[in-house]
């Protein structure tokens, strides 16, 4: 019996992460499980060998077994991982992370993007005295955002009747909603960057018109933090939130996530029911510690911009030149495939087959690809030749008029898709 048979009779939907589940990429095709790790590169359980971009969903910024950090840990381990008491730890990362994240008066520690995200929001509630959130991303599974998707079985009805969307880059739809629901929205919250850049000075806007209608800004920078900037989106635009959250690569894949704010806003903690036995897990706070240590020792941030440059601007010049309908949008440090098919449509058939073709040549690639401090030269170069390559099939498949015959697994589906 396969691993993969094994676990579906074991564990609800197969996979503790969604995202990472076989129908997520090409089955048939695609590893389903990793084996080990080393920088830039992942081995499966049979052994093979790939370049990693998907990078445990932008959790691993430097590389896998990164040596100063798994020196970092071991230290920790051999002195214990959890007390009964606080750990100095706590204290030391927490003023750290002051010095180099401008919102950060004060700083709360936990597990999850989700936890933090959740904390963040409560906090705003308690601050304002209101109950309604306006959003615009992506912010986790807990019940006051997942009732807005198409998971939302089992959260109460009510929970959706206090959430708004709005648009990025759009100001006008956020002051609609804050507009129409006056003196009743405790927080917008918002992932800073996405897709696209900020045009016209849209973060500012959205600053002034939260702090025009009494609301509380959120930035949840889970993925951007220490990414886009050591400091940030934030500080890399200079546009200051009353909280935030970042998690992700800070630990360089230990699981730790933080809530940083302003120390009015944060004063809330006080009475606000905000607290876990494992967010002052020492092993993490370490981990942490060693990840800002080279963050600001190396030109770490610097690396992943230039190597993701350098692997965005090489496909998409190359997919022009081929006469394929893709590219790679978003971000140097994030960036996401997109593909079409000849009539224009956004096709997951045609970024089917170039992953399927991809992951053959030892490149792992995902919904997002990112790059951490150990992706080489090399890497690169022999990533953008397997491109080559697979955007090259893409062709050939198109022109066979039966694409859809040349994908050797199963169509990847969507995490939210309608019932």
């Amino acid at each position: 019996m396969s691993l993969w048979e094994k676990a579906i009779g074991l564990i609800p939907t197969g996979t503790q992460t969604l995202s990472k589940a076989p129908n997520q990429f090409v089955q048939g095709v695609y590893p389903i499980y990793l084996q080990r790790g080393s920088g830039s590169h992942v081995w499966d359980v049979d052994g093979n060998e790939y370049i990693d971009y998907p990078l445990s969903l932008g959790a691993i910024l430097l590389g896998h077994a990164y040596p100063r950090v798994n020196e970092a840990i071991l230290r920790q381990l051999h002195d214990g991982m959890i007390f009964s008491l606080m750990h100095p730890l706590e204290v030391d990362l927490a003023d750290r992370l002051k010095e180099i994240i401008p919102c950060a008066d004060r700083v709360r520690f936990s597990k999850t993007g989700s936890d933090v995200t959740s904390a963040a929001i409560r906090i705003a509630r308690a601050a304002t005295g209101r109950d309604k959130v306006a959003f615009c991303g992506y912010h986790g599974w807990h019940d006051w955002y997942a009732a807005t998707t198409a998971r939302g079985k089992g959260i109460p009805k009510s929970t959706r009747d206090l959430i708004f969307p709005f648009q990025y880059n759009d100001p006008v739809s956020l002051e609609r909603v804050l507009s129409e629901h006056r003196e009743e929205i405790a927080a917008v919250i918002m992932e800073p960057v996405g897709l696209e850049a900020p045009r016209d000075g849209f973060l500012q806007k959205v600053r002034d018109l939260t702090t025009q209608h009494g609301a509380r800004l959120v930035f949840d920078e889970i993925v951007t933090g220490f990414r886009f900037d050591r400091g940030g989106v934030q500080r890399k635009y200079g546009v200051i939130p009353d909280l935030a959250t970042f998690g992700k690569s800070i630990a360089n894949g230990m699981p730790l996530n933080v809530l940083v704010g302003k120390k009015e806003v944060m004063a809330e903690c006080e009475e606000v029911f905000f607290s876990t036995t494992f967010g002052g897990e020492a092993l993490s706070l370490a981990a942490a510690m060693a990840v800002l240590d080279e963050i600001q020792e190396q030109p770490v941030v610097e690396h992943i911009w230039r190597q993701g440059q350098r692997l965005q601007d090489g496909f998409n010049r190359m997919a022009v030149e081929k006469g394929v309908a893709g590219c790679f949008t978003g971000f140097p440090p994030r960036m996401f495939p997109v593909f079409k098919d000849p009539e224009g449509a956004v096709s997951k058939l045609h970024k089917a087959l170039f992953w399927q073709e991809t992951v053959k040549r030892g490149i792992l690639f995902g919904n997002a690809q990112m790059i951490s401090f150990s992706h080489t030269d090399d890497d690169i170069a022999r990533t953008l030749n397997a491109c080559s390559d697979a955007l090259d099939y893409v062709k050939q498949a198109d022109e066979s008029g039966e694409p859809e015959r040349h994908l050797e697994g199963t169509l990847p589906t969507d995490i939210f898709r309608k019932p």
